[in-house]
């Protein structure tokens, strides 16, 4: 357990002793938060907070790569974050050094995870012998055809990155619903490199928190963001719980459905259903939650799905 945990505590204290030094460096080259002009005053006095921060997440990386420097697995789940920050960062930049709340264009973004979802896929179906079987419970299994389950796990994949790059959009809200989704992870699997990655992740955020609580002194950005969407999204695939999705990311869905069907709303009727979305905002606006406490409640729900799929995972899978 010790070689475990010291990954994750030497993690954390560079965490901690690094985000300062990025927050200071990204302040000096003016790579700050652009806000969109809907958003209310208390997000507009956001504007200048410098944008980014979620790299610091490469200090957990690089520790994780430092104990477990040949191993497969370890080196698939560091690509996988590597690749979808690489997305996220393109993204984070046009939009601070432009100071365009748009940032780089939805198809652009399409189209490189689904290029990077592809190749890892490629890679991770022989590297963890994945197949095409969707686990219900321990003797229940649905076989998909291959190609069928190729597709579908590919859509799952950048879809759910995305989703969880929605999330992130208030002070702390994505590290604290992200903290249980990787504790799930830790806790069902029995490789010991993914219990590491894990466990690295959770330290990492713990230590951006510090700065990114409210009031934020930096915001995560897709760099961050995207990253741990897509390893998430991956580790679904890699632990084969793709049935206990609903529940599992159940934030993070809420999120993403709630902008798809705010958009389908408003065609139809010309009117919007929620005041704005992703549906965070929709609780600040209309109900007059503060921000605390609508991270808050996300992040109890957060934990209670990851606590009702642990007692699914233990009884029937």
């Amino acid at each position: 357990m010790f070689l475990q945990l010291a990954p994750a505590l030497i993690t954390f204290l560079l965490t901690v002793i690094f985000a300062p030094l990025l927050i200071t460096t990204l302040k000096k080259l003016k790579l700050t938060q652009p806000i969109r002009v809907e958003l209310p005053q208390d997000h507009q006095e956001k504007k200048g907070t410098p944008l980014m921060l979620g790299s610091v997440f490469f200090v957990g990386i690089f520790v994780a790569l430092y104990y477990y420097t040949t191993s497969p697995v370890m080196l698939f789940l560091v690509a996988t974050f590597i690749l979808f920050s690489f997305i996220g960062f393109l993204d984070d930049f046009w939009k601070a050094s432009k100071q365009d709340p748009g940032g780089v264009s939805g198809k652009t973004k399409l189209k490189f995870q689904f290029a990077f979802t592809i190749v890892l896929l490629y890679v991770g179906i022989d590297l963890f012998d994945i197949d095409t079987s969707i686990r219900v419970t321990e003797s229940f299994n649905i076989v998909l055809p291959y190609i069928i389950y190729l597709i579908l796990i590919t859509l799952f994949i950048v879809g759910t990155a995305n989703a969880i790059n929605f999330t992130d959009g208030m002070d702390g809200l994505l590290g604290m619903v992200a903290i249980p989704t990787y504790f799930f992870f830790f806790v069902i699997s029995e490789n010991t490199e993914v219990k590491v990655f894990c466990l690295v992740m959770m330290a990492t955020i713990l230590g951006f928190l510090i700065y990114n609580l409210y009031p934020a002194k930096a915001f995560m950005g897709d760099t961050g963001s995207l990253a741990i969407g897509g390893t998430l999204s991956f580790l679904v695939i890699i632990e084969n719980v793709e049935i206990l999705i609903p529940i599992l990311f159940i934030i993070y869905l809420a999120e993403q459905l709630s902008v798809i069907i705010q958009v389908a709303y408003f065609k139809r009727t010309k009117k919007k259903l929620f005041r704005f979305t992703p549906i965070h905002y929709h609780y600040g606006i209309k109900y007059g939650w503060s921000e605390n406490m609508i991270v808050t409640v996300f992040a109890m729900v957060s934990w209670a799905a990851c606590g009702i799929c642990l007692i699914y995972y233990e009884l029937f899978m």
